[in-house]
């Protein structure tokens, strides 16, 4: 295996069980693991198709670590998915404020993440 198919591996490990925690049962968990109260179902549906992205995202990471065909096209939708995460939750900080640090270490993780995931894409290049 290489870094790459280790990194993509690597970081599916962290997102699957985040995607789960928004999706599997967000009545039960998101109360506990963020302090947030999903009242509805337009809201349980929401977290679902969030899920649905996370989990569709560490599929292709996955394929893309153990086939060398997809593992191009795998460091690019980790680099977008950690990209566009971590802009948002700053734009969120700019508009929002300071959120609970757990989400300013998520940030901080998404940027090193899709760091980390350019370095690769342009040492393959």
């Amino acid at each position: 295996m290489t870094k790459e198919s280790y990194f993509l591996l690597f970081i599916s490990l962290g997102v699957f069980p985040a995607a789960l925690g928004y999706g599997l049962n967000p009545q039960e968990f998101l109360p506990i693991l963020y302090g947030i109260e999903v009242e509805n179902n337009n809201l349980s549906n929401i977290f679902r198709a969030v899920m649905g992205l996370y989990v569709g995202c560490v599929s292709l990471w996955i394929l893309g670590a153990f086939k060398e065909s997809l593992t191009v096209p795998a460091l690019w939708c980790m680099f977008v998915f950690m990209l566009g995460i971590g802009l948002g939750r700053a734009l969120s900080l700019i508009l929002d404020g300071l959120p609970d640090m757990i989400f300013v270490f998520f940030m901080f993780f998404e940027f090193v993440a899709a760091g980390i995931t350019f370095y690769l894409l342009k040492a393959r290049a």
